[in-house]
């Protein structure tokens, strides 16, 4: 027989330590959430539709859920029942998409997603109301495992606390960096696109490998993103800018007003220490950008954050310690099925010139469809990998033989290979 909402909640309670349990007049929730961004939002979600019993208090920064993003995603991406409660957070959908480099252009059909921080804020604040409590514009000033202490000094007390504020800086990951900046434009005139160009390669190189992100949002409105995988995270925005002014000027449109802009840098994973990571954590628990939950080789989060969110609503045991070792089995094992993603970076970051990567990802661009599709899903099988790294690579022999070799546990190093980025992060946590 299912168990009540209230037999289950007895049930979460037994499991508890001596510890752990405190009584219910000296908690202020079952679960605190620091951080009101994609994956926080979403586990407040998921928990409100399926543990509506749970008292849980997200408490985010901002005067808003979600900051200033825009999430994308293929169909692919989710399953099917992922995809069903997903779908109110959707704002623009689009059944294909073209990429472009100088010796290849190419549409690819299915589904494509984006979800705007805007109609993110909206959805969760008006589904959240009344069952889950919702904080903004609260500074937290420190976290442990079942407590948040807040700037003005009080202290909040749960059986257990997650930390969604994003990737911090760490001495156990090596990363490359894809760093951007978006305007999201009006234009005096139509643009004549409808669908999304996820690469235009065809502009020129900086930094590394440059590419222009179109997202279509209405006949006359658009995103348009200046995209970078560059060894370094900072990002020059006016030069951006400008890049984007060219370009919009180059497709002969006009602008009539810049609606909004964002801009940031997405972690791209070369190799790291997963254990040492987690050992970082001191016990907390992790979400998002935080727990190292993200495509390795795209950055796209919002498939892994759909993930955590039912994980941690389908758990037994909402207490501190069995919430931690779930979240870091989870992540621990999302870390080693990419593997293959990270030798992948490596031969992109680490064997080919900064201005002559696009030549790797114009082969990439080359290869059948569905596999292209399992890449971004990251489900990709052995004959997948064998295809990728089959034929003349596009990089130095040499140079790709040594990046693929590089070691994993070499973590510490300059400051180009630890991300530390404090911008505003795309597509993410």
């Amino acid at each position: 027989m299912t168990p009540t909402p209230l037999r289950l909640l007895k049930r979460l309670d037994c499991s508890l330590p001596d510890s752990a349990r405190l009584p219910a007049a000296a908690l202020d929730a079952d679960l605190i959430l620091v951080g009101g961004g994609l994956a926080n939002g979403l586990i407040a979600w998921r928990l409100q539709q399926l543990r509506p019993s749970l008292h849980v208090l997200l408490l985010e920064s901002g005067k808003t859920l979600g900051g200033n993003h825009t999430w994308s995603f293929h169909d692919a991406d989710l399953t099917p029942a992922e995809q069903a409660w997903v779908a109110p957070l959707v704002a623009h959908r689009w059944d294909g998409y073209s990429v472009s480099f100088p010796a290849l252009r190419r549409e690819l059909a299915g589904g494509y997603a984006s979800i705007t921080s805007s109609r993110f804020d909206a959805v969760l604040q008006a589904a959240l109301a009344g069952q889950v409590q919702v904080q903004v514009s609260t500074l937290v000033a420190a976290v442990s495992e079942r407590s948040v202490t807040l700037t003005d000094g009080r202290v909040l007390r749960a059986s257990a606390v997650i930390d969604g504020r994003g990737l911090r800086p760490s001495s156990h990951l090596r990363l490359g960096c894809q760093k951007f900046l978006g305007q999201e434009l009006r234009l005096t005139q139509p643009h004549g696109l409808t669908q999304p160009v996820l690469m235009d390669a065809t502009v020129r190189q900086q930094d590394g490998y440059r590419f222009i992100y179109l997202l279509p949002f209405s006949a006359d409105t658009l995103l348009v993103e200046d995209t970078c995988y560059a060894d370094g995270d900072q990002v020059d925005a006016d030069r951006l800018r400008a890049n984007i002014a060219s370009y919009v000027a180059a497709r002969g449109w006009t602008v009539a007003e810049v609606l909004r802009e964002e801009r940031g840098a997405l972690p791209i994973t070369l190799s790291g220490d997963i254990q040492g990571f987690w050992q970082s954590a001191g016990g907390i628990a992790r979400s998002g950008l935080a727990a190292g939950l993200f495509h390795a080789t795209t950055g796209y989060s919002l498939p892994s954050a759909v993930r955590l969110a039912d994980l941690i609503a389908n758990l037994p045991d909402m207490a501190s310690a069995p919430l931690f070792n779930a979240i870091r089995a989870h992540a621990m094992a999302e870390w080693q099925s990419q593997s293959f993603f990270r030798l992948l970076n490596r031969m992109l970051f680490q064997a080919a010139r900064p201005d002559e990567r696009w030549r790797v990802m114009q082969r990439f661009y080359g290869l059948p469809a569905p596999l292209i599709g399992r890449f971004y899903a990251a489900r990709l099988n052995w004959l997948d990998k064998a295809r990728i790294l089959a034929g003349k690579p596009p990089v130095p022999i040499g140079a790709a033989w040594r990046a693929s070799w590089a070691t994993a546990e070499k973590t510490a190093g300059t400051a180009a290979e630890v991300f530390t980025s404090s911008a505003e992060q795309k597509r993410t946590s």
